[in-house]
């Protein structure tokens, strides 16, 4: 049977664009699409296909052929389902189908009456406006361990193989590579946990390969297997929920060849069941560079593995408790990740946790792999506003009477915060009302294994180390026979855990950043931990240690020749606060962004400001006068966030501060103030956060720090008090644990954060400054002192350029580690040839990582093009601002955003009905807005020749000029020639001068423009407008200041020529002098404009069309993207105008051999103009509200 489905499926998933002859579930276009997604064959007979809409069913080609069911009928049920849809916003049911899924509940009522009884059902148990969604407590916990243990047949091997599945209580099992022709069962016994055990095995090729399943009865049921020739598959149920899904254990090939026969029985598992999968063991391949040690390209064949996952919408778990899963080569130098768990979002959508770890290897050169899945055990969570409150009707009236009942004597901001508690309160009420040794010792064991692994993972094992290794695998064989009478006598007890489960694309997206962001375990100073409260009071201390004060001395940094603002800019910085100012902050802010300690989200305040106003007015009028606040308004949440998939250390995860809402309006009125002043007191080699200087251009804070930079004491006062009442408590698992102040470092969260952290830079680059002579480690020493702040050597390294002797001791002596070129620095390639296609892989490899979280959404095509507007585009945008983009590079960008808009709903491949050229111009020219990456590139790298003309006395511009030169006047370098003709610069250089061709001199000066050959007077040269009166030029070089007289009245232009002009000349210089009349010399500094921009700024936005010069008839985009038409029928209206819908006209274009006729009438062709406007049924199936809502100049068009 797995070879008819490999058949079938196979061909499609290999076809390497040649028409695939069966139907599929990932290749989406094998044959004719009606308007419903169902498919037909040449001959017009419907098969089976994959209906992408929620709650759909795949009707049978049977009951399809017996109903004699045609196009007509298919539109018909589209057209009406498109009008339901806007109309009612409701899912209909297509025919044959029932009705389970109305009203978005489970309904099994069967008779007549089962509608009546179902709404009325649905009236009782459907969450009232505000109130939430019921919670799904997960199905059941499991467990799976994968190991390729290389080879079943030695007993004491297999005695360490029975203590890890025992020791890990898996419910199910696979090892890979058992290296027996047959398998008997006296060996899988003594691998398994006793009586319980069922197994299924595929035979090893002599002694190659080998695939055994093993799973516990008690746990799971097993109701069918398919073997293939690499893979084997069983389909399960739970025991406990009776929960159907599939597991598939792989033992993948190393030939090119012979991975393709895998990838189609990937693809035939999934042809013969649909339901959730899971797939584990070693796929001898890797997906992504960092996957091995030895980083190279980005490879075909892991191309080609991430297509296949793509296709069949797997999604791959990132890995903790390591890197990597074998090491192999000579002394084991080469280290790779072949071992892996795929899960399909069904399998994944029935746990709130699932972690894949990487366990300890007591024998062979692979590490086994433990999937975990299930619940969590949560405390208490804190209270948290609900946004949708806000949508309940009276819901705002509630509050308004609430607030106003609610009567607090004290402080403003002692009432504000008494309000709050007690309105938290009532909307409580309102929403649940109305809406042993023996183990001790082989753990110790165990562990010892797992360091030298760690160590070997870094370096190479000395001999005596590798025999010490060598000891320590002998000695936790030891302690495992030991065990082995133990675990007869114990029975295994597995329990559940309570979590949420929700539904829909949203909330699909929050349990997957639940997932990632739960701590079941963690390592705080290479001690791991992995009990619940252990894990919360090891995350406490640690964070309570960091930021407690240290003690030591306090740096005197009155020496320090740091930059001053103005007293007029110091007083404007303690102005009121007025209710405009306060008012424009807030509605500037996220009102989505996760609450703090208050529980209430900027949205409520937002919302009900017309409720709160006064109050919130009395605190910062409180906050002005009396330099502070009430403490608990700066109360504190730290949430732990990985920076990376499978985070397993305390260094891997960010901590990020959750704010209340009035702090963090406060910080931000005052962030607004000062950001606008920061400039000022910053030195030009201090980018970040300072307006106009970018982050590109190169890479807490004391009183004293600000008084001398100028700062009144009332501001300083304001500042100190947003820093020293700082109390946190740490997010663990969302429920709170601690309770500690602070007294150095910033919230990253804090709005004010990123000014005050500036500000503590500039003291460092003072002191660098200054230590120049001194020493440098000196002056970091003095930083640290005076601001508090802290170098973070596990983060920094040394980077020698060239032969530097004594790095290593200078490395020592600070404490950092010693790096080398190429290397990343913020976020970009450094040292690497700028040309080389591999720098770009990391881009690549976001856009497929991105790729695989979003595939799993199903979402619809209006989706697919927000996202790649908003974010997929968006991802090569850093490194293109500084990078020239290879075209191979750019056209596979392209082909991954091509693939994910034209793709199916796992994103296998289906048919691109327009071209990308036209996708990528503009709506007014008939695309979809999207941008070339070339040509973006292009404008992107355009913007440094505009910066340079334009900058002053930057950092970087000084750093370019002394190395390439500059030209005459300054506004652009010499040419990068000789050895200085390679890096960055100079392929910015190439091909820019498309980028003068655009730009103007506005005069000031004079004196850094030519009069004759620059572009300042107009649009054009003087040069080119008068040619005759530029060949009597005096001197053809000259500025415009040469040509400026200030002794002719207030200033005037004088021509100098060779000789008097003609008579039949003076209406030459008469135009001229009519040009320059408007043009007069100032004591500004001359500068450039950018011809295109408005306000003469260089805007990336009209460089871009400037590059693209789209061409074309308008398009009548204004009829197509209605704002109140869902985006999914704007862009079928989209496709429609274009004559790109697959009607059976356009697929006999494509190839397709069949009859062209009507299946309504069988009189004439079946075009777009046909269904749309011809066909006489078109009112009865609601097209003319297509074409009052939908396009109404489509018609015409066509």
């Amino acid at each position: 049977m797995l070879e008819e489905e490999a058949a079938r499926y196979g061909s499609e998933v290999n076809m390497g664009g040649i028409r695939a002859q069966g139907s599929s579930s990932s290749n989406l276009f094998c044959f004719g699409r009606t308007p419903e997604r169902e498919y037909y064959d040449h001959f017009g007979v419907r098969r089976e296909g994959i209906l992408l809409g929620s709650g759909s069913r795949r009707p049978s080609a049977e009951n399809i052929q017996g109903k004699g069911m045609a196009v007509g009928t298919w539109l018909r049920s589209t057209v009406s389902t498109l009008w339901v849809e806007i109309r009612g916003g409701l899912q209909t049911k297509r025919s044959g189908e029932g009705n389970s899924e109305l009203f978005g509940q489970n309904q099994e009522k069967e008779g007549e009456d089962s509608r009546q009884r179902a709404i009325g059902d649905f009236k009782e148990e459907r969450p009232s406006p505000g109130q939430r969604e019921p919670k799904y407590s997960c199905p059941m916990n499991v467990r799976i361990l994968s190991w390729n243990v290389r080879g079943v047949n030695d007993r004491s091997k297999r005695k360490v193989i029975k203590s890890i599945i025992r020791n890990q209580k898996v419910d199910l099992f696979c090892i890979q590579e058992t290296k027996m022709q047959v398998m008997s069962e006296e060996v899988v016994w003594s691998l398994g946990p006793g009586r319980f055990l069922d197994w299924k095995v595929l035979n090893a090729m002599g002694t190659a390969g080998g695939v055994l399943i093993c799973w516990d009865k008690r746990s799971l049921e097993m109701l069918g297997v398919e073997e293939g020739q690499f893979s084997i598959s069983c389909r399960f149920r739970n025991v406990g929920d009776g929960a159907i899904w599939v597991f598939t254990g792989v033992y993948g090939p190393f030939s090119r060849k012979d991975r393709e026969c895998l990838w189609e029985e990937f693809g035939a598992i999934r042809g013969l069941w649909e339901e959730p999968w899971c797939l584990g063991g070693d796929f001898n391949s890797t997906l992504y560079q960092a996957e091995r040690s030895r980083n190279g390209r980005i490879t075909l064949a892991m191309r080609r593995f991430a297509q296949i996952i793509d296709e069949l919408g797997l999604v791959d778990i990132p890995l903790q408790g390591g890197s990597f899963t074998w090491s192999g080569g000579l002394n084991n130098q080469s280290w790779a990740r072949l071992d892996r768990f795929l899960v399909s979002p069904s399998w994944l959508d029935q746990y709130s946790r699932v972690i894949q770890r990487r366990l300890p290897r007591p024998t062979s050169d692979h590490f086994p792999i433990l999937l975990e899945g299930g619940g969590l055990r949560r405390g208490p969570s804190p209270f948290k506003f609900e946004n949708m409150w806000l949508k309940a009707e009276g819901f705002k009236d509630l509050i308004e009477g609430w607030w106003q009942g609610i009567v607090v004597r004290g402080r403003p901001s002692y009432r504000l915060a008494a309000k709050m508690r007690g309105l938290k309160q009532n909307l409580k009420i309102w929403n649940k009302e109305v809406f042993g040794r023996l183990e001790k010792n082989k753990v110790e064991a165990l562990q010892q294994v797992e360091r030298w692994d760690v160590v070997e993972e870094e370096r190479n094992l000395t001999e005596e180390e590798l025999g010490h290794k060598k000891t320590a695998k002998e000695n936790y064989s030891k302690w495992v026979s030991m065990e082995e009478v133990h675990w007869r006598q114990l029975s295994r007890e597995l329990w559940l855990r309570e979590g949420d489960r929700n539904v829909g694309f949203f909330h699909r997206m929050a349990n997957a950043h639940r997932r990632a962001n739960t701590l079941v375990k963690i390592k705080i100073n290479r001690v791991r931990l992995t009990e619940e409260q252990e894990v919360r009071e090891g995350i406490v201390n640690a964070y309570q240690q960091l930021l407690s004060k240290s003690s030591g001395w306090k740096a005197d940094i009155g020496g320090l020749g740091l930059k001053q603002i103005s007293l007029s800019e110091a007083e404007a910085l303690e102005f009121l606060f007025s209710e405009a100012e306060i008012y424009a902050a807030l509605m500037g802010m996220n009102g989505d962004k996760a609450p703090g300690p208050d529980g209430f989200t900027v949205a409520f305040w937002q919302n009900c400001w017309e409720i709160v106003k006064e109050d919130v007015l009395d605190m910062f009028k409180e906050f002005h006068e009396q330099n502070s606040f009430i403490r608990s308004l700066n109360h504190t949440f730290l949430v732990l966030i990985p920076k990376k998939g499978g985070a397993e250390d305390l260094g891997d995860y960010r901590p990020i501060s959750l704010l209340g809402g009035l702090y963090k309006l406060l910080a931000k009125v005052l962030a607004n103030r000062l950001k606008k002043i920061i400039g000022k007191a910053i030195s030009p080699d201090q980018n970040a956060f300072i307006k106009g200087r970018q982050i590109l251009d190169g890479s807490l804070i004391a009183n004293e720090i600000m008084q001398k930079m100028g700062f009144r004491s009332k501001w300083i006062g304001w500042m100190w008090s947003c820093i020293s009442t700082v109390k946190y408590s740490m997010l663990v698992n969302g429920v709170p644990a601690g309770f500690f102040s602070s007294s150095k470092g910033l919230r990253q969260g804090d709005p004010l954060s990123p000014y005050l952290f500036v500000m503590g830079m500039e003291v460092l680059s003072a002191l660098i400054t200054r230590a120049i002579e001194g020493g440098f480690i000196y002056g970091c020493r003095i930083w640290k002192a005076a601001s508090g702040l802290k170098i973070n050597l596990d983060k920094s390294m040394i980077i020698s350029v060239g032969e530097v002797e004594g790095v290593l001791d200078i490395a020592a002596e600070i404490g950092c580690k010693v790096g080398q070129l190429p290397t990343v620095y913020l976020g970009l390639p450094l040292g690497a040839p700028n040309r080389a296609f591999f720098v770009w892989d990391g881009v690549e490899e976001k856009m497929r990582r991105r790729l695989a979280l979003w595939k799993r959404q199903f979402l619809s095509k209006g989706g697919r093009i927000t996202l790649i507007k908003s974010t997929l585009a968006n991802i090569p945008l850093y490194q293109m601002s500084l990078f020239r983009m290879p075209k191979s590079v750019a056209r596979r960008l392209e082909k991954l955003q091509r693939n994910f808009l034209w793709g199916g709903a796992n994103g296998g491949s289906k048919a691109h009905l327009i071209k990308w050229e036209v996708v990528c111009a503009d709506k007014e020219k008939g695309g979809l807005g999207l941008r070339k990456l070339i040509w973006l590139n292009k404008a992107l790298l355009g913007k440094w020749i505009w910066r340079f003309a334009r900058a002053k006395e930057e950092l970087w511009k000084k750093v370019l000029e002394a190395k390439y030169g500059q030209e005459e006047f300054g506004w652009r370098t010499r040419k990068a020639n000789g050895v200085f003709g390679v890096g960055v610069w100079k392929e910015i250089l190439k091909k820019s001068a498309w980028c003068w061709e655009n730009m103007v001199f506005k005069v000031g000066k004079s004196n850094k423009i030519r009069f004759w050959i620059d572009p300042w007077c107009g649009n054009n040269v003087l040069s080119q407008g008068f040619p005759d009166l530029f060949s009597m030029a005096a001197q053809r070089n000259v500025t415009v200041e040469d040509y400026w007289d200030q002794n002719l009245g207030q200033g005037g232009w004088n021509l100098r020529l060779l000789r008097d002009f003609t008579d039949w000349e003076l209406g030459l210089v008469g135009n001229m002098l009519v040009e320059l009349r408007n043009y007069r010399v100032t004591m500004e500094e001359d500068s450039v404009l950018w011809r295109e921009g408005a306000d003469g700024l260089f805007k990336v936005k009209k460089a871009y069309r400037v590059l693209a010069n789209a061409e074309g008839a308008d398009f009548p985009h204004s009829n197509v993207w209605v704002d109140k038409v869902p985006t999914k029928i704007a862009s079928f209206a989209w496709e429609a105008t274009w004559g790109k819908v697959l009607t059976l006209y356009r697929l006999q274009r494509r190839g397709w051999q069949f009859p062209n006729r009507c299946f309504l009438y069988g009189c004439e062709e079946e075009t777009i103009n046909h269904i749309l406007i011809h066909v006489r049924w078109q009112k009865d199936c609601g097209i003319s509200f297509l074409r009052c809502v939908v396009y109404s100049g489509y018609f015409q068009i066509l």
